[in-house]
This record gives structure tokens, sequence and C-alpha cells, in this order.
């Protein structure tokens, strides 16, 4: 048995029909004709709802989006990247700028649902994340990272857009002392044109040089990246530089000091262009043997025994013409106090490499000063026969004294 078609488009009860009497005519339908006539509309909806697929269901909700660090952290860590996160949607866009103009870029996981930055958030630093879902209004949400509590730069040799000789190292010396020396090398580039392997090597936890197998070629340019923000050297201690310096090679000089001969040859770009006489240590102050390279110059300074452990030996105000060689104290320089006699026929010194010079530093027609004015940092003074050992590798900017093998083996990647 049906329920009769019952039309009220009209809005009026139908002829013959009364209110109780339709009523009763329902009530008295039996329940299992009503339960077919209700259950054929279930089925219908169940239907369509049994047709959509997840993704529609899940487009049919509210996209929830999620930012790490949250929104108002005010000392956020600066040691793991951002991230935003989805659920209920896909990501369309992700911009991450910082109060300092530096921006922070990323990608997406293969869902879309996860944008993670590329490097990690710099420390003390406010940024601003805006993210949007697909077909959804974009979030805006910030936090500030928290300030180091203890800091270390590295100061490099050497200067910045400097023209030094063919054998000058890259010389980073840091603030402190450096545990994981392989963080601190990986975020330090030394890179030349034309290209040749350069390599770092440790000499303290301090100390950090590099160089490649042989001498530079004349003309190279050096170009340091020091990328030591937010890198952790020792537990709690960040490195705060994030930038790039450039160096060039001028002219190969390349001068031999031979305390047998005492004499040294001067060579620039493999022809020779001057010999001197030169007196060096005596016996009881041998100068150093090896390959050493010039690390500073005066054209006067004062020399003082007591600061070489030589006690009240020498205090000389005005040293012409020195150029120092180790950091213990060796220098060639000028000497005006000693007879002419002596260069060329004994070593007087105390174990620096002396030519003859005048008082004043201005009397161009001496050794001292043709020396001098033909020299630069980093060229290359090498010492043999002085009945002195080989000067150690760490004393001044003389790493050339290592095999390529032994500098190798000092690099911490």
């Amino acid at each position: 048995m049906g329920v009769p078609h019952i039309s009220n488009r009209s809005g009026r009860e139908p002829e013959g029909w009364s209110r109780r009497g339709m009523l009763a005519a329902l009530g008295a339908v039996p329940a299992a004709v009503v339960l077919t006539g209700c259950s054929g509309s279930a089925n219908a909806s169940d239907a369509s709802e049994g047709s959509s697929t997840p993704s529609a269901r899940a487009a049919a909700k509210k996209a929830t989006l999620a930012v790490t660090p949250a929104d108002g952290t005010a000392k956020a860590d600066f040691s793991s990247p951002v991230q935003v996160t989805v659920t209920d949607g896909t990501l369309a866009s992700v911009q991450v700028t910082g109060n300092d103009g530096s921006t922070l870029t990323g990608s997406l996981n293969d869902t879309k649902t996860t944008w993670t930055s590329a490097r990690n958030p710099y420390s003390g630093t406010k940024y601003t994340v805006t993210a949007t879902a697909e077909g959804g209004t974009a979030r805006t949400t910030t936090f500030t990272t928290r300030s180091p509590g203890e800091t270390f730069v590295g100061y490099f040799t050497p200067e910045a857009n400097s023209t030094s000789g063919v054998g000058m190292p890259v010389s980073i010396n840091f603030t402190h002392a450096v545990s994981d020396r392989a963080a601190v090398q990986k975020a330090i580039t030394v890179a030349a044109e034309p290209a040749v392997e350069i390599v770092g090597h440790w000499f303290s936890d301090t100390r950090l040089d590099f160089r490649p197998e042989t001498y530079w070629a004349p003309g190279t340019k050096i170009t340091l990246g020091l990328r030591l923000r937010d890198v952790q050297g020792a537990d709690g201690v960040y490195g705060v530089q994030s930038k790039d310096v450039t160096f060039h090679i001028g002219r190969e000089q390349i001068s031999t000091v031979d305390l047998a001969t005492k004499e040294m040859t001067v060579r620039r770009d493999g022809s020779t262009i001057a010999t001197y006489p030169v007196s060096g240590g005596d016996s009881d102050h041998t100068t150093w043997s090896g390959i050493m390279v010039i690390s500073e110059r005066f054209k006067q300074t004062r020399m003082e025994s007591s600061t070489v452990g030589l006690g009240d030996e020498y205090d000389i105000s005005d040293v012409p013409h020195a150029q120092r060689l180790t950091t213990s104290g060796t220098f060639v320089h000028g000497n005006y106090w000693a007879s002419t006699a002596v260069f060329g026929h004994e070593n007087t010194s105390h174990g620096c490499v002396g030519l003859h010079d005048a008082k004043g530093a201005n009397d161009s027609s001496v050794d001292g000063y043709k020396f001098y004015d033909s020299s630069m940092l980093g060229d290359v003074v090498i010492v043999k026969n002085s009945g002195e050992r080989t000067v150690t590798a760490s004393n001044g900017l003389n790493g050339w004294n290592l095999s390529w093998a032994d500098w190798k083996a000092g690099s911490a990647v």
C-alpha cells in the first residue's frame, strides 16, 4: 500500500480531505511502509555522500595553518629551521622576512602540507611569517629569536682588498677557542681565480690557515667567505660574521738567504733582480732555517732584546726597514750600527738577517732601503745553511714548511 500523492503548492488543503483526516490516514499506514518510504530518501542521501572523495570532503573543511616557532614567541631558538604546516588543505605560499632585511627561502614536502626553511633563522632577529593555504586567506605571525649568550669573531690576514706576495696564506685567528672545528671550517670558504685546490689547516683551537699546495700564481684573486653567524664554535659560543672579502696576489718575489755565503739573492717572476751581502745570527743566536713569509713591515721600529727573552742585550729605537718573518721575533732589516765590513763576511746578529743601511731610513742608495722598497707583505724569504733547525710552521705565516700531506692532515673536514 502506498501513500496517496499530496500536492500542497497552493498552501490549501486538498478537497475531500480535512487536516484531521489526512493525519489520521498517514498515521494508519503500516510501519513497514513508512520505513520503506523513509529508507528510500535516506539511501539517496547516503549515495550522494558516498560519491564524494576524501579530498572533496577535506576541501569542505577549513584549512588550519601552524607556524613553528609559534606566533608571539619572544626568545625563539635559532638553531632549528622555521616550519609551516597545514591540515585539511595544502600550502600555496610562504614568505619569511626578518627585520634586518634578510629572507628565509624554503621548500614544500611532496604533499604540499609542510614548508621548511632552507637554513635556520638568525639570532636576535624579529621575523614575520606570511602563509597562505590553497583557496584560503593569508595568515601572518611573528616571532623573535634569542640573542646568543657568548660570541666569537675571526680576524683574518691579509686585509680586505689588499695585494700580497705569492706566499701569503689566508690566516684566521679566533677570539674564542673553537671546539667544533668541523662546524667552523665548513662555514668558511676560500676560492681562487684561477681555480686551485685550497685546504684549511688548524694550528691551534684559535687559528685556522688556508693555502694551496704550492705558492699562489701571480695575479690570483682570492675570495674569503665567512658564514660564521650563529655557528656554534664551542658550547654556547656562536659566531657573528657573515661577509665576503677579496684579496689579490701581485708579482712573485722569492728571496733566498744563504748564511754559508752570507748573501741574499732576490728573484722576481723567475729572474734575479738583486743580490745583497747580509749578516745572520751568530753561533749563539742562530737564524731559523726554512721558508718564511713577510708578515709585517716597518720603515722604522724599536727592537728591544727583553721582548724576545734576551734580557738587556740591546735596545735600538730606530731600526730601519724591518720586515717580520716570525712571531718569535725574526726580522730581515737594515743595520746602520754595524761596520760595513760585517755584511757578506760575518754572522753577528741575535738571529735576524741584516743588510747595510743608514740611520733615519731615508738613504735610497743602501741595501736595506732597496730590499725594503722592492718587497711587500706575503713575499717569500728562504733561509738556508743557518745552523738552526727549520722554523715551526705556526711561527709566523710559515705553513709552507709542511708537506702537502701534512698540511691536509690538519684539516677538520
